[in-house]
């Protein structure tokens, strides 16, 4: 779902439309290798070091003299890996570059063969945190700490005309509904299919895949016919496809209550503090509007910052 990023139920990754063809974007080799780079700040307001804020980063960061996020792809608009992680483009990598200048340190970025090796890399300590958006939810923050700073919600992506005339969970029964592997979108869906048994209808034709770019395409092939994820990106897509695709489902709660969307970090980590000062000083500031509207994303914004926000819903 959203980028999403979601950890297993809710960690999953969003990719590139354009990448439909060969994905060039953001795309990990064969191997699964991973691509390290520095985000690009070339059009972010210059922040001043806060020094109460680098002195509470993590001594292992400071050595490093950086911040290592980890990503299983490209996440448009939030985040659009070029032909290497250098070149990554997109509202988060706006907004970390603004918040790696206030805390002293600058953030890079790791491109990585999806959520299940993202997840396993922040657990495992080679990588310092995942900058998101990823979905959070309470049956998650026992595994990770969230630091949300967006919200979302979640729809279809169907081809043009809605043929299927899908307008919630409730029209999916007998029908080929792509999700990314391992996300909330893909659990939601497996909820929704034995519910459609239940009532005596066919089960949903579950198609998980890897990546974005790819149920996409599933959509666009016939192979599909719609994709269930976060709205941001579906937009972002929808946008991309010459009138191919459109949105269904919007106003509707889709398996969903209110979505929060944040930074992944390690449980207790000391980094989660520091990220929500660095994006209350965003917001109060100005900067954070101005990222969130050059990129379209107005209505995901958060009027404060917090730490694991599905635990108070």
């Amino acid at each position: 779902m959203s980028r999403f990023r979601t950890l297993v139920p809710a960690l999953g990754a969003a990719l590139l439309v354009a990448a439909c063809a060969a994905n060039p974007t953001g795309a990990t080799g064969a191997t699964g290798a991973s691509t390290p780079g520095t985000a690009s700040a070339s059009d972010v307001a210059a922040q001043a070091k806060d020094p109460a804020l680098y002195a509470e980063l993590p001594a292992s960061v400071k050595a490093a003299g950086k911040l290592v996020s980890v990503s299983g792809g490209s996440f448009p608009p939030y985040e659009v890996f070029g032909a290497t992680a250098s070149a990554v483009t997109g509202a988060s990598a706006d907004m970390f570059a603004a918040v790696g200048q206030l805390i002293g340190v600058p953030v890079t970025h790791v491109n990585t063969a999806g959520l299940p090796s993202e997840l396993a890399g922040i657990k495992a300590g080679r990588y310092d945190f995942a900058e998101g958006p990823v979905g959070d939810f309470t049956s998650r923050e026992g595994e990770a700490t969230f630091v949300d700073w967006v919200t979302e919600h979640v729809v279809f992506a169907v081809p043009k005309g809605n043929p299927k005339n899908i307008n919630s969970l409730a029209d999916v029964c007998g029908l080929r509904i792509a999700v990314e592997a391992g996300g909330s979108a893909e659990a939601v869906m497996r909820t929704q299919s034995a519910a459609c048994v239940k009532e005596g209808k066919q089960a949903v034709n579950i198609q998980s895949y890897q990546d974005q770019p790819t149920a996409v395409l599933s959509v666009r092939s016939g192979r599909a016919d719609a994709f269930f994820s976060s709205e941001a990106p579906l937009t972002y897509f929808v946008q991309q496809s010459a009138g191919q695709l459109q949105l269904a489902g919007t106003g509707s709660a889709n398996g969903f209550a209110k979505l929060f969307q944040g930074a992944v970090v390690p449980t207790k980590s000391p980094l989660a503090n520091v990220l929500v000062q660095a994006f209350q000083k965003l917001m109060a500031n100005g900067t954070y509007d101005k990222i969130m509207a050059k990129y379209g994303l107005e209505s995901n914004e958060l009027t404060a910052p917090g730490i694991d926000l599905a635990a108070g819903k």
